[in-house]
C-alpha cells in the first residue's frame, strides 16, 4: 500500500472483503449496507452467475445441476482478480470447493458471519430460489458442513 497523501491510497493487488455463511445470514445486506455507508462497491456472486449463465439460481440447479453452477461461482470469484476494494456478498455454497476458499484468501479478507440455524431458516424470503436448502433436516446438515 502507497499513501500519495492528499487522502489517496494506492492498494497493491486485491484488497477485497469477502462475507461467507449460511443462506439467510445477512451477507447481502451487509455488502450493500456497508458499500453505501463507505462508498464501495459491493458485488453478489450469486447475480455475477445469473448474469454469466441467462439463468436464475433456481433454473441452473435445475437444468444444468449443482456443479454447473459451481464451477460458473468458480469462474465469478477468479473474474475479481482484476478488481480492487469490493465488498462480496458470497452465495452461501461457495466455501464448499476448497478452491474458492483459497482465491478468496488470496484476494482479501473472509468474513464469516455466524448465526443461528433457526434465525437464518427465518430470514430467507423465497426460500423456492434456494435449490440446495431442501427441508429443514436437509437444511441442518447444509448448515453443519458449511
Amino acid at each position: 500500500m502507497e499513501n500519495l497523501g492528499h487522502n489517496v491510497v494506492v492498494h497493491d493487488g486485491c484488497d477485497h472483503i469477502f462475507f461467507v455463511g449460511f443462506l439467510g445470514a445477512g451477507k447481502s445486506t451487509l455488502a450493500r449496507n456497508l458499500g453505501e455507508l463507505f462508498h464501495r462497491t459491493y458485488v453478489d456472486t450469486d447475480q455475477m452467475v445469473e448474469r454469466s449463465l441467462g439463468k436464475r439460481v433456481a433454473q441452473i440447479f435445475e437444468e444444468d445441476g449443482e456443479d454447473a453452477f459451481r464451477d460458473a461461482e468458480t469462474r465469478a470469484l477468479k473474474n475479481l482478480e482484476q478488481r480492487k476494494s469490493l465488498l462480496v456478498s458470497c452465495g452461501g455454497g461457495i466455501v464448499e470447493r476448497p478452491e474458492n476458499c483459497e482465491l478468496m484468501h488470496r484476494m482479501g479478507v473472509v468474513v464469516f458471519l455466524d448465526g443461528d440455524l433457526e434465525d437464518s431458516l427465518r430470514q430467507i424470503r423465497c426460500p423456492e430460489r434456494r435449490p440446495d436448502l431442501g427441508d429443514r433436516r436437509h437444511a441442518g446438515c447444509l448448515y453443519d458442513r458449511r
